[in-house]
């Protein structure tokens, strides 16, 4: 796995191309350095686009002071770096865009989950497409296309050998999707790289967006949140070791769900079924992070199965959110759980019209009672559902009936 300081290729830059040709405004939102600034001068700069970053705090004073005359003087065509940082302009792109409503006049970029922030995302409708940028998938890490997606949808699998992971699984798990981190060849100074970026999200980012007094809890928050990886939320166990009332820890998660270190993974409902566990699962949002929180690395990781199985789950559930994100046509993430203990890790929706299951194992072999959970989601979703398959660290792609498969974890991102 390649671990040189080098440039990877951003499948998002078809889909921010297209969006240019059609929309006034382009968001690009998601984690700080996870490349959106470079993703954005990388598409803009060559079609004209000057570029204005709202971290230098002379820039931000200037905006907040006249956003009216800021907006005003800006080129034809703007790079508007670090957006979240100065909402009093959007009202006066939005006026802008009114006056001349052309295509492709800016591309915004933003740190935190437009998403969560509605008043944000409602100041542009209708004038602005949001794209989410992601660390890295394993597919860009490795320069591939992987078509994953498309034969999960097709229920294409087809039977063959590969070699297994096994150490590698680990590493990349531990190494997370982070550019920077991943430029740093030795597992020490990736981790140093990871807290250094979470005490750097928290005192700024969350900052921004609250002025909550405990922030020191943040981070024993978000370690004790990766420990728990892949669970259900329970906020009372996340409130535990703090000092703080439920509805505190519940605003803490928010806040940590809205820079992108920590995501809500919902339940998937059923009229068919009405005994379904409603509650979410907690995900970190790179297992590189929690990895670092936690002091795992790679080997420490492998040796550990039940760690090494919650955050090869988050770790798939990533990756595919990842090459979703570059693909032609939105797609639902859930997981699946019944009260009689039937559950499927991810839930994968396309519209109304196909339900796919993917469930992870850290094991190399799979027996029949790893379909159970499938199955069960078979029967709720009916004519909807078209493929279930149960990743695992193995070395055969197998076929079973009724649209089940077990898939080696390596074939997520390669492109047999």
């Amino acid at each position: 796995m390649p671990r040189a300081a080098r440039t990877f290729p951003r499948y998002l830059a078809p889909r921010l191309r297209e969006a240019l040709r059609d929309s006034p405004a382009v968001l690009i939102h998601g984690p700080r350095q996870s490349g959106k600034t470079t993703l954005a001068r990388a598409i803009g700069e060559p079609l004209g686009f000057g570029y204005v970053s709202f971290d230098d705090e002379a820039v931000c004073a200037a905006a907040r002071d006249d956003p009216i005359d800021f907006v005003d003087a800006l080129p034809a065509r703007s790079i508007l770096d670090d957006v979240q940082r100065v909402p009093e302009i959007l009202t006066s792109l939005k006026a802008a865009i009114d006056r001349r409503r052309t295509a492709g006049r800016f591309i915004l970029t933003g740190s935190t989950n437009i998403l969560c922030v509605p008043a944000l995302a409602d100041s542009l409708a209708g004038r602005m497409a949001i794209l989410r940028l992601h660390p890295l998938a394993q597919c860009e890490i490795e320069g591939v296309r992987s078509r994953f997606l498309a034969k999960l949808f097709g229920g294409t699998f087809t039977a063959g050998i590969a070699d297994r992971l096994g150490a590698d699984l680990a590493d990349r798990i531990a190494a997370g999707g982070y550019p920077a981190a991943l430029a740093r060849r030795m597992p020490g100074r990736r981790g140093a790289w990871y807290r250094d970026y979470v005490e750097t999200q928290i005192q700024r980012d969350v900052r921004d967006l609250s002025r909550i007094r405990s922030r020191d809890t943040l981070p024993k928050l978000l370690g004790l949140a990766a420990a728990r990886t892949a669970r259900l939320v329970n906020v009372a166990d996340l409130a535990a070791p703090f000092e703080l009332t439920r509805q505190t820890i519940h605003e803490h998660v928010t806040l940590l769900e809205r820079v992108f270190l920590l995501e809500r993974l919902p339940s998937w409902h059923s009229n068919q079924l009405g005994r379904l566990v409603k509650r979410a699962k907690l995900h970190v949002g790179d297992t590189g992070v929690a990895c670092a929180l936690l002091g795992v690395d790679a080997a420490a990781l492998g040796a550990g199965r039940p760690a090494l199985g919650s955050m090869l789950e988050s770790f798939v559930l990533q990756e595919l959110r990842r090459q979703a994100s570059f693909g032609p046509e939105p797609l639902g993430f859930f997981h699946f759980r019944d009260r009689d203990d039937f559950e499927v890790d991810i839930v994968i929706e396309r519209g109304q019209a196909a339900v796919a299951g993917v469930e992870v194992k850290a094991a190399a072999t799979v027996n029949e009672a790893d379909l159970r959970g499938l199955r069960k989601l078979r029967e709720a979703a009916g004519k909807r559902f078209v493929a279930g398959i149960v990743l695992y660290d193995g070395s055969a792609t197998i076929r079973f009936r009724d649209g089940l498969f077990a898939v080696p974890v390596r074939k997520l991102w390669e492109t047999t």
